[in-house]
């Protein structure tokens, strides 16, 4: 028996401003990095040993997984990986989710949020929000780099790596995951087993800590958020 832990970073500064983040590296509020500080008490409570830990590429995410770790005081190094990076919105990068609202109507708006193949306009390669632009990204092959995606083409590159570097290690030990609403998505679709309607439906909440539980034949025995008072529907459990 295995544990993996997924954990949406905490509460990011665009996530406060309701802005289309994507690929752009922002911060951690306060309130993301209390979140992220309650993340590892409810984890440290479990009394388990991590032996890997991953992340994104971004600074939210890694911020988060840093301040978890300092809860458990453990300083173990943890592999970042941009395949685990928050889906691209594309034009919508930066944007206000209300004001788009308005402009766009609500419906084509939860469209390109919550659709599966669906995605918005390219970002223009000049933009300051285009991840070409962004020194975080720079060692990233330039064919890598999205100018746009739809939830398919995140739940594609996230499984993708998974597989090659993740889900082998499952049975080998404990793994925490530190990442982002839509790499999470991807990876709970793919858990399980959840068809395009129910992953439209799912939300992942910010700083809590999802348990799953997986058998030595690699099926999910249990699963739930440390933080009830927090938890989201996961539409299967």
């Amino acid at each position: 028996m295995s544990y993996l832990i997924l954990v949406r970073h905490g509460q990011s500064t665009w996530n406060l401003e309701k802005r289309f983040t994507g690929w752009v590296d922002v911060e951690l509020t306060e309130n993301g990095k209390l979140e992220a500080k309650n993340a590892g008490d409810l984890i440290k409570k479990l009394n388990i040993q991590i032996n890997y830990y991953y992340s994104s590429f971004q600074i939210r995410a890694n911020h988060t997984l840093e301040i978890i770790q300092n809860s458990l005081n453990d300083k173990k190094n943890f592999i970042r990986a941009w395949e685990l990076n928050e889906r691209h919105y594309g034009g919508l990068t930066g944007l206000n989710k209300i004001e788009m609202g308005v402009k766009l109507g609500e419906e084509r708006v939860h469209q390109f949020r919550r659709s599966w193949d669906l995605r918005p306009d390219p970002l223009d390669k000049k933009s300051q929000f285009h991840p070409l632009n962004i020194k975080t990204y720079k060692d990233i092959p330039k064919e890598k780099i999205p100018d746009t995606e739809s939830l398919k083409d995140t739940y594609e590159r996230v499984i993708s790596y998974f597989f090659s570097e993740i889900k082998n290690k499952i049975n080998i030990g404990n793994i925490l995951i530190s990442a982002h609403g839509n790499s999470i998505r991807a990876l709970c679709k793919y858990l399980f087993k959840l068809d395009e309607k129910q992953i439209s439906k799912l939300e992942i909440p910010t700083g809590n800590p999802l348990l799953i539980d997986i058998n030595e034949n690699q099926i999910i025995k249990s699963c739930k958020y440390l933080d009830q008072s927090r938890a989201k529907d996961l539409v299967v459990f």
